[in-house]
């Protein structure tokens, strides 16, 4: 009888629990800005609890900068058409993020397309 009221008890409070939205806020990013960035996959990397590509770009001097660009949990990915081999490294593509608020190359990817505006995937 106490294992049945245990068990109860505990459902009742998980039941009760409010939701939780995401384990960690975007303040980081600045999501009123959209920057986009167009370069070379050097690695997709399908991983949880994010996914994340790493493009190379030019900056306006013509070095070579490594953009971490950070993205959904692959399940989420995945019913949207991404897969682990959507990306391979060398493949040019633009990346359009919402940046980081601290001016480093990196931010939260709102959407990819080939060099000729066609989608890759969907992160919406």
């Amino acid at each position: 009888m106490r294992k049945e009221f245990a068990l109860a008890a505990v459902m009742a409070l998980a039941l009760a629990s409010p939701p939780v939205a995401a384990h960690h806020s975007f303040a980081m990013f600045d999501m009123t800005k959209k920057v986009t960035v167009s370069g070379t996959i050097r690695v997709f990397q399908w991983t949880n609890p994010h996914s994340y590509i790493q493009l190379v770009a030019k900056d306006a001097a013509g070095r070579d900068v490594e953009w971490s660009m950070e993205m959904g949990a692959p399940m989420y990915l995945y019913a949207r058409g991404w897969r682990p081999s959507t990306l391979k490294a060398g493949m040019v593509v633009n990346v359009t993020i919402n940046p980081l608020r601290n001016g480093m190359p990196g931010g939260v990817v709102v959407e990819v397309t080939t060099p000729d505006g066609r989608p890759i995937g969907s992160n919406r």
